[in-house]
């Protein structure tokens, strides 16, 4: 109850900003009205894009170009002539308070001229209508990975004795975080400082691109994000309102406010997967994968956000899974339509190449005439072949992925409820079994920078860290990870603590405020434990090997005679010749007597970029109920074993992997963020988009397996997506598993009782 979120800033005199927004999805802007809006009580300004346009240099940021002929149409803060999809903001009003400001929105007045909508991937390629009229088309760009071996690719495809083809749509997602976004910014005029406090996960890469943005010397810039109530993605961004709240606040001298309200973070804050799938197996007799090819299709919505191109290429490079693939070779297209832009969401293109894999690898399964836990044990990568360099151009770290799947089929009582369902099946029941499997790898600690730049990504996957012994021995920690329940305060401290034999109570650990700490890459993709957590490794042993040579000074002894355990400094062999970390540490602080060379004070700093990737994996398998003349699903069984490496809080491991897991089901069974013909978002509110609540949870069987990475020293890697990656075609693998006898091969996500039942009709249709 202590912590302090963005709505909880007292802030004296600020002014509060209210967003007006185009009501179509697609229109041209023919003029704004503004004079009712400032005859309202407590509005102070009405500004219009054209008013704005000079408090800007440059459109919102995309960082990761991913092509050097990609499109990417200028995003104002403040649409200027054309709104290109619902929600687009085309004018701001300022009041002396956010009931005021609302207010005024209803005196803007705004002259549309609608025009057609795009608003699905289909259409978007098509080009008959293009959204941006300087692009000349809706395609951002075209990505193509000819594989190693294009010769032998199509040879193997046209050899093969199994070629499974399976096409499947990745519905477009809300992440629906606990807070909103917020901002307020509060300028400085006497010397021209500005403090953006914003509920985002990216306080660092913020700054820097707010002041591209706005033009501003980026030294006079601070961003803090205080608590954050959770983010999954969706506060990876630069956003409008955080550059209009800034350019505002400049301009009017007093600090200006804005709060996001359940229906903008539904079609305002980015959205997440909206994708098309193909993807093709190549397979010999006994079923073990010869190739694999993809064709991505994507949709990017209206605009590029910060890092929208980027994420289904991300997820293309593991189309292939956890599978020895000789050949791989992927296709990837993102196209813009007049829909909330996309972006990174839980799991960022990862969760759609396992879902893709994984539906197919039950295809195969079925064409083979094997089990699904059979076909993945026939082509799992042998765990004597890591480091294994895929055919997508990866270095898979090191895995054992045969023991996961035993581990979950155990815990789950694989047999045990295969029996249960011909049993039922034996019997005639409508209320149908299914169990449906998931094994996964994903790729986490986006990095080593020089692969990012290979990609066109914008930014460095390096991390920052500082280690600092204050003289009474109490230990700060500043890190450049941005945590928002990953819990990260709890494990910095404990790899801290443990290193230098202290009470992790006396670790102080300081974040999200670049005045604080400067350097950083923020928290996202699974990096903060592998990334931020060595680089907070080395700069402990940094401050270690000082201490220890003060230590030996004091000690009268050679550095390489000392050990340091328990906090305590001894001289090998030499019981009672010893010196606490307490006594290092004020000496180093008094300085009356250091080693020649030595400079005062216990600190280290360190700035690391991984050699390589870290690359988590796992088992998960889902047992459901599917009524049939319902199409009720009801999931009532779970069980997942994930390898995260070595584990520093195993506690904080299991709550990631059970979040992600229900995000994961969530989208499986019921979320969708559902357009109509003409663009607009019919799921808007919390009665309409379905997420998972505490009564749809259940208990679920958690284990995992270790396999540390060679890469980093600790041994550790990301975890904090792995449920959602894995969770999703689990589920809807027992769903299909469950309708099979009735010749149901897929069903559409989400898994609703209308969507079972179209599947159960089609079926039906199809065998008449």
């Amino acid at each position: 109850g202590e912590a302090k979120f963005i709505d909880d800033l007292h802030l004296p005199g600020a002014l509060w900003v209210a967003c007006v927004r185009s009501p179509h999805a697609h229109a041209r802007i023919s003029a704004i009205d503004t004079s009712g809006a400032l005859a309202t009580d407590g509005v102070v300004a009405v500004y219009t894009g054209e008013e704005l346009a000079g408090d800007w240099a440059a459109p919102l940021p995309c960082a990761w170009p991913v092509t050097e002929d990609m499109k990417n149409p200028a995003h104002l803060p403040v649409a200027v002539g054309k709104a290109n999809y619902a929600g687009d903001i085309v004018a701001v009003v300022v009041a002396q308070s956010r009931y005021a400001a609302a207010d005024g929105l209803e005196g803007v007045v705004v002259d549309y001229e609608p025009l057609d909508p795009v608003v699905t991937m289909e259409a978007a390629r098509s080009d008959d209508v293009v959204i941006h009229d300087d692009l000349g088309t809706n395609v951002c760009y075209e990505w193509a990975h000819p594989g190693n071996d294009p010769d032998a690719m199509a040879a193997a495809f046209e050899g093969a004795a199994h070629h499974i083809t399976e096409t499947y749509l990745q519905q477009r997602l809300i992440p629906v975080a606990m807070e909103p976004r917020g901002v307020a910014a509060v300028p400085a005029p006497h010397n021209g400082d500005i403090t953006l406090y914003s509920s985002t996960q990216i306080p660092h890469i913020l700054k820097v691109m707010a002041s591209i943005t706005l033009g501003l010397p980026e030294q006079k810039v601070r961003v803090v994000a205080p608590s954050v109530g959770g983010g999954f993605g969706s506060k990876l961004d630069v956003y409008a309102e955080e550059i209009l709240c800034m350019a505002l606040a400049n301009r009017l001298g007093v600090p200006v406010r804005w709060t996001e309200s359940r229906t903008e973070a539904a079609g305002s804050t980015i959205q997440g997967r909206g994708q098309i799938q193909t993807i093709e197996l190549a397979a010999d007799a006994d079923g073990r994968l010869t190739a694999v090819r993809a064709d991505l299709l994507a949709d990017m919505g209206a605009y590029l956000q910060l890092v929208t191109p980027g994420i289904p290429l991300f997820g293309a490079f593991l189309f292939h899974g956890a599978y020895h693939v000789p050949l791989y070779s992927f296709t990837c297209t993102g196209v813009f339509t007049n829909l909330t832009p996309t972006d990174a969401y839980r799991g960022a293109g990862r969760p759609e190449a396992t879902y893709a894999i994984e539906r197919a690898m039950d295809a195969l399964a079925e064409a083979v005439g094997v089990g699904p836990d059979e076909i993945r044990s026939r082509n799992f990568i042998p765990a004597d072949k890591f480091p294994y360099d895929t055919a997508a151009g990866l270095t898979f770290d090191s895995g054992d992925y045969q023991p996961a799947l035993d581990r979950a089929k155990e815990l789950i009582d694989w047999d045990g409820r295969r029996a249960e369902q011909a049993a039922r099946r034996s019997e005639g029941s409508t209320v149908h079994l299914g169990l449906g499997i998931s094994s996964y790898v994903e790729m986490c600690g986006l990095a080593p920078s020089r692969v990012l730049a290979s990609l066109n990504y914008s930014a460095g996957g390096w991390e920052s860290a500082t280690v600092r012994i204050l003289p009474t021995c109490k230990v700060q920690v500043i890190t450049g990870t941005t945590p928002h329940g990953q819990g990260h305060e709890t494990c910095w401290s404990m790899i801290v603590a443990d290193r230098l034999g202290v009470d992790p109570d006396d670790v102080e650990v300081l974040h999200s405020d670049t005045a604080i700490a400067p350097l950083g890459m923020d928290t996202y993709g699974s990096r903060s434990l592998s990334v931020g957590g060595t680089a907070l490794w080395m700069a402990t042993e940094k401050v270690v090997e000082k201490a220890t040579g003060i230590a030996a000074h004091m000690l009268e002894a050679n550095p390489e005679d000392l050990e340091f355990s328990g906090g305590v400094f001894s001289v090998k062999g030499s019981p009672g010749s010893e010196v606490p970390l307490a006594g290092v540490a004020f000496g180093a602080f008094t300085a009356h007597d250091l080693p020649d060379g030595v400079e005062p004070n216990l600190e280290a700093q360190v700035s690391y970029d991984p050699v390589n990737f870290t690359f988590p994996f796992g088992s998960h398998i889902a047992v459901v109920e599917v009524d049939e003349a319902t199409g009720a699903v009801r999931l009532i069984d779970y069980a997942s074993v994930d390898d995260c490496g070595n584990q520093i809080n195993p506690l904080i491991v299991e709550g990631q992997i059970h979040g992600g897991i229900v995000q994961g089901i969530g989208q499986a069974l019921w979320e969708e963020a559902v357009y109509d013909e003409e663009g607009q978002l019919r799921s808007a509110s919390l009665a309409d988009y379905l997420v998972p609540s505490a009564a749809e949870c259940i208990d679920m069987k958690l284990d995992s397996t270790v396999t540390p990475t060679p890469f980093n020293p600790m041994g550790v890697k990301g975890v904090g997506e792995a449920g959602t990656i894995a969770s999703t075609p689990a589920v809807i693998n027992a769903v299909v598993d469950a309708l099979r006898p009735l010749g149901v091969t897929d069903v559409v996500m989400p898994a609703s009782p209308m969507n079972v039942r179209r599947a159960i009709e089609a079926a039906e249709g199809g065998a008449s």
